[in-house]
């Protein structure tokens, strides 16, 4: 098979989908990988990296998509890029498309196979290619929550850990997954006063015992949401529905209970966002203030991270990567039921239930359309 990884294109997005690492191995699985020029000088890796592990490289990213059986990307395909796909061809990326009814009616209109990076699954339930990123996204939420609470920046002028004689900034973490709970260890690891939330006890039962010295939990009741909310500096909205719309969790009225200055950092923003007041920003454009309250809601923000957020990332993919490219995808999802949880769009066909109930689209079943 012919593997390509173009450059990535969205604003201030530095990581690249394949590592020479993972194009190595392909090229030993005997498959033919296709490297835009520059692709990956963001993450720290040159064309040379990518030529020494066996690979070519092309002028541009046309030239990748014409040659290439299947693409290998990071984020979601920009419009002039969805325009490139073809019938036939497999995009094996993030998508994200609950939120975004233009790139979802293209990517059907294209007749490409896509398969998501964030709704394929693992025996334990988990995401195992999202988890890379949240795990990079959570710790970074409370990096990127303090220099917003910087006054010159429009915050409170809270310092995290406090200094003596002054208390440490609360941080209330909406969510105890992996995005929560790296953003709580690397919030209470600052000083802070931090509490996470959650429905279910199982997780909090599971956070008590494992990080009971580190931070506090608390039931995700609609009332212990409201009064912790309106007590807090900084709140890490980190609620993820696979494959699905995230909730708003908080509504513009209550922006009127908190702290003025008080932070706002959605780290779900990708799949729409957890606050009502959200809205998607870049890197070189992060925040902006609702009535008073500071929001950070950038949509990639493991590319401030780059090469940490590449390699985490190709670990993560290379096995499914190679699955599709050895077997084809058709085989592959059915080796794997997992693999087949990241099928969201064949040939013109929407494949996963989520997106389809957020956009009101039919969808059908991914299993029917292995076996036609």
């Amino acid at each position: 098979m012919k593997i390509g990884c173009p450059k990535e294109i969205k604003p201030q997005e530095y990581r690249v989908g394949l590592t020479p690492n993972a194009a190595r191995e392909a090229v030993a699985h005997g498959h033919t990988v296709l490297i835009e020029t520059g692709a990956g000088r963001g993450a720290g890796f040159e064309d040379t990296d990518y030529t020494e592990a066996g690979a070519r490289i092309l002028d541009t990213a046309d030239a990748v998509f014409a040659e290439a059986d299947m693409i290998v990307k990071v984020k979601e395909p920009q419009a002039r890029e969805r325009k490139m796909l073809r019938e036939g061809q497999v995009l094996f990326t993030y998508l994200h498309l609950a939120p975004d009814p233009e790139q979802t009616h293209d990517l059907l209109a294209s007749g490409a196979t896509c398969i998501a990076y964030e709704t394929v699954t693992d025996d334990r339930g988990g995401l195992p290619l999202l988890a890379p990123m949240s795990e990079v996204a959570g710790k970074l939420a409370p990096q990127v929550g303090s220099w917003t609470l910087q006054k010159a920046n429009g915050g409170r002028g809270v310092l995290m850990g406090g200094v003596p004689g002054v208390g440490p900034a609360r941080v209330v973490v909406i969510g105890g997954g992996v995005v929560g709970t790296q953003a709580a260890r690397v919030a209470a690891g600052m000083g802070a006063d931090v509490t996470v939330l959650d429905m279910s006890l199982a997780r909090l039962r599971y956070l008590d015992d494992a990080f009971r010295s580190e931070f506090k939990t608390a039931h995700a009741s609609k009332g212990n949401t409201a009064d912790l909310v309106a007590q807090a500096d900084m709140v890490v909205g980190a609620v993820l529905i696979p494959g699905a719309a995230a909730p708003k969790l908080i509504s513009r009225a209550q922006l009127a209970t908190m702290k003025p200055g008080a932070v706002l950092v959605d780290v779900a923003i990708d799949q729409g966002g957890c606050f009502e007041t959200s809205k998607a920003t870049t890197h070189d454009d992060p925040i902006y203030d609702v009535d008073g309250i500071m929001h950070y809601c950038v949509a990639n923000m493991p590319g401030a991270v780059a090469r940490t957020s590449t390699i985490a990332l190709g670990n993560a993919t290379m096995p499914f990567m190679l699955a599709l490219a050895d077997k084809g995808w058709k085989q592959a999802c059915a080796d794997d039921p997992h693999l087949l949880n990241g099928l969201n769009v064949h040939a013109g066909k929407l494949t996963y239930y989520a997106v389809g109930k957020a956009l009101g689209i039919d969808v059908t079943s991914p299993q029917l359309v292995i076996k036609s």
